[in-house]
């Protein structure tokens, strides 16, 4: 049974007798999120929804990567933690919640790579992430649950493994990484770009955390060679293609997040529609002219 945000309340011993005032907060495609304010003192409260282990959330390695994340000075830190009922009580960020448009602006590229760059170079995250390892647990997911998936989504599977043989070719060295960092995960705090929500944290190739970013952004060439630049001090095209090759991947992997949602979420989001519009962009990508010079390009490693 999923907790109240009045149940947690009562569960911090800390904000016992003082004066609490809750406010709900819009966004949340996996949690309930709330704005709770204690004496004046402003905490954001994350309550998971249900069933959130059919969509591979570990809240062991979410907390772990969470404090790990703050502690290289770029995500809010944990101030509490209710391990039983799987709720982070989190230092709330004073600053602008980053949008599709905003990303998009002059010199928004360089600032989410100083960001990344800052997470990246942090202490390592308590377990690994590997998008087609998630893709193949989404589909015995999706099986098991009996969960409706695009049409044509299995005929693509061989592409998703020559993807893979491509990446394999020249792997980079893992580092600490968030794995899902749709514009909303990134707080304008005036100074930097702050990076929230870790439940899909792990250690990972750097240059899926780019190309995801890329994707949830909706960035042009110009800006993926913007951010590559700025990343790695250079955008060679074994680096891009790589991105553009992870870009991908995020949206295989996140079409079958979004129709497993569509059958287990009770949140009022039409997952459906997210699951249908991922699958279209990602077969987009994949039927490109462009398609095959990434794969060359990661192949070769240049």
């Amino acid at each position: 049974m999923v907790i109240t945000i009045h149940e947690v309340v009562q569960k911090i011993p800390e904000w016992q007798g003082r004066k609490v005032k809750i406010q709900s907060l819009s966004g949340g495609l996996t949690n309930t999120n709330y704005k709770v304010e204690v004496d004046g003192q402003p905490y954001f409260v994350r309550v998971p929804g249900a069933s959130t282990e059919l969509l591979a959330i570990d809240r062991e390695n979410e907390v772990h990567n969470s404090i790990a994340a703050a502690e290289a000075g770029v995500a809010p830190r944990v101030v509490h933690h209710l391990p039983e009922q799987h709720v982070m009580v989190l230092e709330f960020i004073d600053g602008v919640t980053m949008s599709i448009a905003s990303m998009q602006s002059p010199g928004v590229p360089a600032q989410v790579a100083a960001s990344l760059r800052r997470l990246h170079a942090g202490r390592r995250f308590l377990r690994d992430f590997d998008m087609f390892r998630l893709v193949e647990f989404y589909l015995q997911i999706a099986d098991q649950q009996v969960v409706q998936i695009p049409p044509g989504y299995h005929d693509r599977l061989s592409l998703v493994a020559e993807i893979e043989t491509a990446l394999h070719s020249h792997s980079l060295p893992t580092v600490p990484c968030n794995n899902d960092l749709l514009p909303e995960n990134f707080i304008d705090d005036g100074q930097q770009l702050v990076l929230v929500d870790f439940e899909y944290s792990g250690n990972n190739d750097p240059c899926f955390e780019l190309g995801n970013t890329c994707q949830e952004a909706r960035y042009d060439e110009a800006r993926y060679v913007e951010l590559c630049a700025a990343y790695f001090g250079e955008a060679r095209p074994a680096l891009l293609g790589r991105m553009h090759l992870f870009a991908i991947m995020s949206d295989v992997g996140w079409t079958l997040w979004g129709a497993i949602q569509s059958t287990i979420s009770k949140l009022e989001v039409d997952f459906w529609a997210y699951a249908l519009g991922r699958w279209e962009r990602a077969q987009a990508m994949l039927d490109s002219a462009e398609f095959p010079g990434w794969l060359r390009a990661a192949q070769r490693g240049d």
